[in-house]
């Protein structure tokens, strides 16, 4: 049995929040959100992590997040870069953004030999979804179509510094993810959470609603699933959008349930799940962990030996 392995998506800059926010830290011990992540998940299992970076953050990203956990957990990199096109296809000279979240999970298709979870590296899951993820991913290894992810209640992955974007899930009675509709725009208010589409109407919407932060499980079959996608993106769907046409992760699965080739088990936390989507966010962010640490819950410092 090969072990699931932990992928992290760390190639993104963050454009509301302004810079590379994997490196900034959140704690006077200079932890950053991704170490939580990194902890939670060898505490839950995980035995190698492989980060999705950009190749000309690799010292950078090195230098701050690698080495610290490399004595703890297995460290690779990988890199989305551009270049990393379908053979055959031409490279559009004037595309300058990434090619979405669908193209950064295919670039470890060399590197992934086995079943494996995904996450974004700015975005603190708790440990139950770690814990959740890893049990379901050793008790399905192996089996094709075979997927999961763990969702949150709206209410616990709210700002109240701004808007968010969220993925707000459909689940059946046997728990199994129907679909997710992305609500680009989810504001809090005095009655909850509304969310709109045009800046102008707003829509109440239940902060009880199963929410998709991006932490999916995997077997390996998904990244020939992934490839042949973005194949079909890169000839169809790029051309009508050269500059800003991406090709998203949920939309993979969305279409693999939808044609009958995966099953999506939707695990659920109770965790709280904080990040730093905007500036404003930090204090909340640094007065959350300094309370967790204080509960005994992390270690003052999670990599000392």
């Amino acid at each position: 049995m090969n072990k699931p392995v932990l992928v992290i998506m760390a190639a993104g800059m963050g454009s509301r929040y302004g810079g590379l926010k994997q490196i900034d830290t959140v704690d006077d011990e200079n932890d950053k959100i991704i170490d939580f992540s990194i902890f939670d998940a060898k505490c839950a299992g995980f035995e190698k992590v492989i980060f999705i970076i950009k190749r000309e953050n690799h010292e950078l990203f090195k230098e701050a997040i690698g080495d610290a956990v490399a004595s703890h957990i297995e460290v690779e990199y990988v890199f989305q870069e551009l270049s990393d096109i379908p053979e055959g296809e031409k490279l559009y000279e004037n595309r300058t953004k990434p090619y979405g979240t669908a193209h950064a999970v295919r670039s470890v298709r060399n590197a992934v030999h086995g079943p494996f979870a995904v996450i974004n590296a700015d975005d603190f899951y708790g440990r139950e979804a770690f814990q959740k993820i890893y049990e379901y991913l050793v008790s399905t290894e192996g089996r094709p179509g075979n997927y999961c992810m763990v969702g949150f209640k709206l209410g616990n992955t709210l700002t109240e510094n701004g808007s968010v974007s969220r993925g707000i899930c459909s689940v059946d009675e046997s728990g199994n993810l129907i679909d997710i509709t992305e609500r680009t725009k989810i504001i809090c208010t005095e009655n909850g959470a509304a969310y709109t589409e045009n800046d102008k109407d707003y829509f109440p919407i239940s902060t009880d609603t199963m929410t998709s932060m991006n932490i999916w499980g995997f077997n390996e079959d998904f990244l020939k699933e992934i490839d042949d996608a973005f194949v079909k993106f890169y000839r169809e769907e790029l051309p009508k959008n050269i500059e800003k046409a991406e090709c998203y992760l949920p939309f993979v699965v969305d279409g693999m349930i939808k044609s009958g080739r995966a099953s999506v088990k939707v695990l659920s936390s109770s965790d709280k799940w904080f990040g730093v989507t905007y500036k404003e966010d930090k204090e909340y962010v640094r007065d959350r962990i300094a309370q967790l640490k204080s509960q005994g819950v992390y270690p003052k410092y999670l990599w000392q030996s």
